[in-house]
């Protein structure tokens, strides 16, 4: 991509990004992201009223006593932005592509950690792990993010998603607020997801078009596989094709959500083809609230 069209994208997003943050925030002083960033402060005897999920057990056997941790919330927040640039990512039918879905939700989630003087990184993860921008803060910083994921082009081929969980692991040492934006079409390992759930305070956002579930009736269509480049011939005009196209996708979905309820992580499902605004608002109303699921 050319320079300047690609800083002209960048601004366009920024522009656009800085508008939706204040609708996301609704008026409210404190950040989207308040509550969730919690840090060990110390150990202390159980009182009745306490969360039975604080208690330490390992504490509790050592003592003799129940004991809980307790946690403060952290004054300064870390928010990664994980984005999953792998080649099924281009795909969009009723809307702009994921990817670009994806780039906006990038755009709105650094901007809004940047309203609250957060620090914000990148890891972009295809087959491997493309390119990692550490956490920082400041307007420079967010705008050099946006540039690296407008400009992104993977080099691997297919998505695997567990080496980049791993590499999470591996160089995110403070507990961060990790907002992971792929269309999960690879397998989910529940053990990988797991450790980095107890680890950080994860969200999932699943992009979904339309035409992941549902094929139109529009005769014979060749289809691609963006991962690998496979392609076939399909009959879309027989009803047997459609529904079992159908079925291996809501199987497919159905594998990815329930890994994800498995590793206790939250998942938000934003669409192609319908704003993903109000569903943002709903799930940080709920994190207020202190759920996590919308």
């Amino acid at each position: 991509m050319q320079t300047s069209d690609l800083l002209r994208r960048v601004r366009r997003l920024e522009i656009r990004s800085r508008h939706l943050v204040e609708d996301l925030f609704a008026g409210q002083a404190e950040s989207v992201f308040k509550g969730r960033g919690m840090e060990f402060e110390e150990v202390r005897p159980y009182v009745p009223g306490d969360e039975v999920r604080d208690i330490d057990w390992n504490v509790t056997a050592r003592l003799g006593h129940p004991y809980v941790k307790r946690f403060v919330e952290e004054r300064e927040l870390t928010v990664l932005l994980v984005l999953d640039v792998s080649r099924s990512m281009r795909f969009g039918t009723a809307g702009p592509e994921k990817r670009e879905l994806a780039a906006e939700l990038c755009a709105v989630l650094g901007f809004a950690a940047l309203r609250n003087d957060d620090r914000v990184g990148l890891v972009l993860a295809a087959g491997r792990v493309e390119h990692f921008v550490p956490p920082a803060r400041g307007r420079s910083h967010v705008l050099r993010l946006l540039r690296d994921v407008l400009d992104a082009e993977p080099r691997s081929s297919g998505t695997r998603l567990g080496e980049a969980a791993r590499f999470v692991l591996r160089t995110a040492h403070r507990r961060s607020v990790v907002f992971w934006i792929s269309d999960f079409e690879d397998a989910i390992e529940p053990r990988d997801w797991r450790v980095v759930a107890r680890r950080h305070d994860l969200t999932a956002l699943v992009t979904r078009d339309p035409r992941d579930e549902a094929l139109p009736s529009v005769g014979w269509v060749e289809l691609e596989d963006l991962e690998s480049g496979a392609r076939r011939l399909v009959n879309t005009g027989s009803r047997r094709a459609r529904e079992r196209y159908g079925v291996e996708a809501r199987e497919r979905r159905r594998r990815v959500e329930q890994a994800l309820r498995r590793a206790r992580i939250a998942m938000v499902e934003v669409r192609t083809d319908r704003s993903y605004l109000p569903v943002l608002m709903r799930y940080f109303s709920a994190r207020r609230r202190g759920r996590t699921q919308v």
